[in-house]
C-alpha cells in the first residue's frame, strides 16, 4: 500500500497567498456595505434634524463615528497582517 501526502508548508503558505488575494476584493466590499449604511444613516440623521428631536447630535455623532471607525478597521487590518 502506498500513500501519498502533500507537504504542509505548502498547502499553508496556499491558503496564505489565497486569503491574501482576497482581502482587497473583501476591503472593497466593505466600504460599498459601509457606503450604504453611510448613506442611510445620513438621511436618519437629516430627518430628526428636521423633525427637531433633541437627540440628533447623539445620533449623528454615532454615524460619524461608525464611519471613521469602518475606514479604520480595513487599514489597521491591512498594516497588521503586512498586506500589500
Amino acid at each position: 500500500m502506498t500513500v501519498m501526502a502533500q507537504d504542509g508548508n505548502a498547502g499553508i503558505e496556499k491558503a496564505n497567498e489565497q486569503v491574501r488575494g482576497y482581502f482587497k476584493s473583501g476591503t472593497n466590499l466593505m466600504y460599498a456595505i459601509g457606503a450604504l449604511t453611510g448613506l442611510i444613516g445620513a438621511v436618519k440623521v437629516y430627518q430628526k434634524w428636521n423633525g427637531g428631536d433633541q437627540d440628533t447630535s447623539k445620533v449623528a455623532a454615532a454615524w460619524f463615528g461608525s464611519c471613521i471607525f469602518l475606514v479604520v478597521v480595513a487599514t489597521i487590518i491591512q498594516s497588521f497582517f503586512g498586506i500589500a
